[in-house]
């Protein structure tokens, strides 16, 4: 549930005056059809800019910030564990914060493109009848909600759990963050 500041109640008072004056404006149509249609079109026009606004106002009133994140792996259970800290820096209260983690096996950085292939062809196995492998995904995307009811200026400590696949063999992680 997203909380809606002050600015927000603002914004959708000022597309319902809005739309309430194009629609007295188009009462002196005398043609019913026309009438409704402008109705129709004014409801269309406020309601996708009040949604829009919305949005864009959720997006820059509602900030929080990583202020660290440690990992570290579990062997028994084949987990990542990661700890660490949200911070609400924005002036409102945050409904909830998600953390996205993005799990990359073997990344091709710029630097190794030059020390080598990247593909290594295989011959005459071409040819061969292909054998059914398990797929193996390179790319794991995972979603975690750390902070709910998030006040402003506070700091609230998390830790999650995330699966490690025993084939990953270097991994680099990419964290973002994104709080309504």
């Amino acid at each position: 549930m997203t909380y809606m500041t002050i600015l927000h109640w603002l914004s959708l008072l000022f597309f319902i005056g809005l739309f309430i004056l194009l629609v007295f404006l188009s009462k002196k149509e005398k043609r019913r059809n026309v009438f409704w249609s402008m109705v129709f079109a004014s409801f269309l026009v406020t309601s996708t800019a009040a949604v829009f606004t919305i949005f864009v106002l959720d997006k820059y009133t509602k900030k929080a910030k990583l202020l660290s994140i440690e990992s570290h792996r579990l062997l028994r259970t084949e987990e990542i564990v990661f700890k660490g800290k949200v911070a609400n820096v924005g002036k409102f209260k945050i409904g909830q914060c998600k953390l996205t983690i993005k799990m990359i096996n073997n990344p091709v950085s710029a630097s190794s493109l030059g020390q080598g292939q990247i593909f290594t062809p295989s011959g005459l196995e071409f040819f061969k009848p292909k054998e059914k492998k398990k797929e193996r995904k390179n790319t794991i995307l995972e979603e975690f909600v750390v902070a709910k009811n998030l006040k402003p200026r506070e700091i609230r400590y998390f830790t999650v759990r995330m699966k490690f696949p025993p084939y990953f063999t270097k991994s680099k992680l990419i964290y973002k963050l994104n709080c309504h």
